[in-house]
């Protein structure tokens, strides 16, 4: 009898530790705080990049606010994980200010990370207190094909086995080359394909592929904060086609930027902390 006790004693045991261990989250982020406030503030950096994207804008705000600046899994120097999706990244961060009780923190995201912070608004409003979406629209690739429809599973197979199998020269090349139509500062380009460089191809592959595949014209609806989308000033020449992306955003200021390329923070500066201090100072 002592024997079958201990036997089920065991059995529970090792049940309750798989089931414990089994359900810890880990975060779909790395993340660095800084600073001091009531109010947080949650950085969210853009695709392949690292959180020190924000380091000039962080040292702005961090006297006056806690800063949270992630580095998402498998970009720059990050550790890669299993199963990133934009909507694990998503989960993971709504997780994070839940778990830590931010309460209302502002979501400032670059890029992809601006569809984070649309992501995150329409689907947890009680969370956020405000968002700024630096140069990213809700869905990409409408931009070049106004028919656009997401695909509910998409095969990113193809492209993860070309990104994959590029040599790191190759690899180099090519985000050297794109990164001319991404920063106008060129002190700024080399630091941007090192963070490409250094990230996880799979990673980096399979979220550029579900990253085109996401569609949140209509999920934005649902947003309630204030939002400022502020643009690259290419976009003025698309204006009709980026309102109609926004459309559906009642909360949204839509502000182009007067010089400069998508890296905004970067190419415009000036323009871009006037834009942050009035919105984020506004009661």
């Amino acid at each position: 009898m002592n024997q079958f006790k201990s036997t089920i004693g065991l059995f529970l045991f090792i049940s309750f530790c798989v089931n414990t261990f089994g359900q810890a989250k880990t975060n779909a982020f790395e993340v660095t705080k800084s600073g001091q406030g009531s109010t947080s503030i949650i950085f969210i950096p853009g695709f392949s990049c690292s959180g020190e994207v924000w380091d000039e804008t962080k040292t702005k705000f961090e006297k006056d606010y806690t800063c949270y600046v992630l580095t998402m899994a498998g970009f720059a120097d990050a550790k890669p994980q299993d199963n990133s999706t934009f909507e694990n990244w998503e989960t993971s961060i709504a997780n994070y200010i839940k778990k830590n009780k931010i309460d209302k923190p502002i979501i400032i995201g670059h890029s992809m990370g601006g569809g984070l912070a649309l992501a995150l608004a329409s689907d947890y409003p009680e969370l956020i207190e405000k968002i700024i979406v630096v140069d990213a629209l809700p869905c990409l690739s409408a931009l070049m094909n106004p028919a656009f429809k997401s695909e509910e599973k998409p095969d990113c197979s193809a492209m993860i086995n070309q990104i994959s199998s590029a040599t790191n020269e190759q690899f180099y090349q090519m985000q050297k080359m794109n990164i001319q139509q991404l920063v106008a500062d060129t002190s700024k380009q080399e630091l941007i394909v090192n963070w490409s460089v250094q990230s996880d191809r799979t990673t980096f592959a399979a979220m550029y592929c579900d990253f085109l595949n996401t569609d949140l014209r209509e999920k934005i609806k649902a947003i309630k904060c204030p939002t400022l989308i502020l643009l690259e000033a290419y976009f003025k020449n698309v204006k009709p086609a980026i309102e109609e992306q926004y459309k559906n955003l009642k909360t949204a200021n839509l502000q182009y930027s007067n010089k400069g390329l998508h890296f905004i923070m970067y190419d415009d500066k000036e323009w871009y902390f006037s834009q942050l201090n009035n919105f984020i100072s506004t009661k």
